[in-house]
């Protein structure tokens, strides 16, 4: 969607308008479990979190996305200045003009949509993690810093250390998740993400993980992994009330949701190789009154 705009932005409404009507298009596309928790926020609050997403989407199909192979530290670099000019007032586009409309509404700070970028440089540069500290310095990277963009959208305390580190748990919980669901896929363009050393402590090979062997090594090793991603959303959870009574109930409800594809891989015997573990929306649905009243009570 091509949108003509000059600043001052906050003197043209109808093209804010358009460019997060935008973002949501792409959050709903691309983000289906997500989404919905959206669907629950206040709505300034709801479009700066499509502002966001769309920006980190946007970023992430840098070095995953149909022009991937183009992409060079270069571009990443130009990337990142692109995104200081539009904190600094002068967008690029129609996804930079709906982030710039957030930074006026909510104090976003720059610092881990940096930290993103950077992770960014490590899947562009590397395609496997020999541990797990590795592992976990990419997730923070390319999800962990998520919490921390939203943080002030959801009007938690920033200088809050507690809250901060929840909020990069989720973040770290959503990301392994999607490691552990998209094992095959990630096989197919050459990406292990599950840490070298781990196999080895499990007695699966790499030459069995590219050839999609599922025996009881892997069960173990399956096991050990989602055992790992559910202490992050463990370690997440006590954060989440500390946000405003608005956004709670679509934090909970994204939480709830996402940690659930965990247990569908499992529901799945473990087969990442041939089946998407996903979520039905009846699925999701029935997890809105049982958030809803954590977001009350947080038990």
């Amino acid at each position: 969607m091509a949108v003509t705009f000059s600043l001052p932005v906050e003197l043209q409404p109808e093209a804010v308008a358009q460019a997060y009507a935008e973002c949501e298009r792409v959050t709903a596309e691309y983000a289906k479990t997500f989404y919905l928790g959206t669907l629950l926020m206040a709505p300034a609050k709801r479009r700066a979190v499509w502002a966001v997403y769309a920006w980190c989407r946007r970023t992430d199909e840098l070095v995953d996305g149909p022009q991937c192979d183009s992409t060079s530290l270069g571009t990443l670099q130009d990337w990142e200045t692109q995104l200081e000019k539009t904190f600094a007032g002068h967008p690029q586009d129609i996804y930079d003009l709906a982030l710039y409309a957030a930074t006026r509404n909510f104090p976003l700070e720059i610092q881990p949509f940096r930290d993103m970028i950077a992770g960014q440089r490590m899947d562009l540069c590397q395609c496997r993690y020999e541990t797990f500290a590795e592992l976990e310095t990419y997730c923070y990277r390319v999800a962990g810093t998520v919490g921390l963009m939203s943080l002030a959208i959801m009007g938690a305390r920033q200088d809050s250390v507690a809250v901060r580190r929840a909020a990069v748990a989720l973040g770290i919980a959503n990301q392994l998740t999607n490691i552990l669901r998209d094992v095959g896929e990630d096989l197919q363009r050459g990406r292990i993400y599950l840490p070298i050393a781990d196999l080895t402590a499990y007695s699966y090979t790499v030459k069995e993980l590219q050839n999609g062997v599922i025996n009881s090594a892997w069960r173990r090793l399956m096991r050990f992994q989602i055992q790992r991603a559910r202490a992050y959303f463990t370690e997440a959870e006590p954060g989440v009330n500390q946000l405003s009574a608005d956004a709670r109930w679509p934090v909970w409800t994204a939480l709830m949701n996402y940690r659930q594809i965990l247990d569908q891989i499992e529901q799945n015997d473990y087969d990442v190789f041939n089946r998407r573990a996903y979520v039905s929306l009846p699925g999701k649905l029935v997890k809105l009154p049982w958030a809803l009243w954590r977001s009350f009570w947080g038990v």
